[in-house]
């Protein structure tokens, strides 16, 4: 077995499942922060097979895109945390 056929027929499909359940976690959160977090949790997903359709396609180009989606999924996690707490300092 090769690396590319353990990557497309063992981790593909975990990543795939895990992006199953984060979805649904997010359509049933029951509070912002859980929709939030599940939103952060399908970026960082994301950004795994991005990462892995780069090493299957073996085309670098694709490592320039997961780069830019985590640096959004990062300032988009610490704006919301400073969102909840200015709201917890008015309250």
């Amino acid at each position: 077995m090769t690396v590319e056929t353990y990557l497309i027929n063992v981790v593909m499909p975990i990543i795939c499942l895990s992006l199953v359940l984060i979805f649904i976690r997010f359509l049933k959160g029951p509070a912002v922060v859980d929709r939030v977090v599940a939103i952060d949790l399908l970026i960082t997903v994301g950004v795994g097979f991005i990462g892995l359709f780069s090493l299957i396609a073996n085309n670098p180009i694709f490592l320039d895109v997961a780069v830019i989606m985590a640096l959004i999924a990062f300032l988009s996690t610490v704006a919301f945390s400073f969102y909840l707490d200015k709201r917890d300092r008015d309250d």
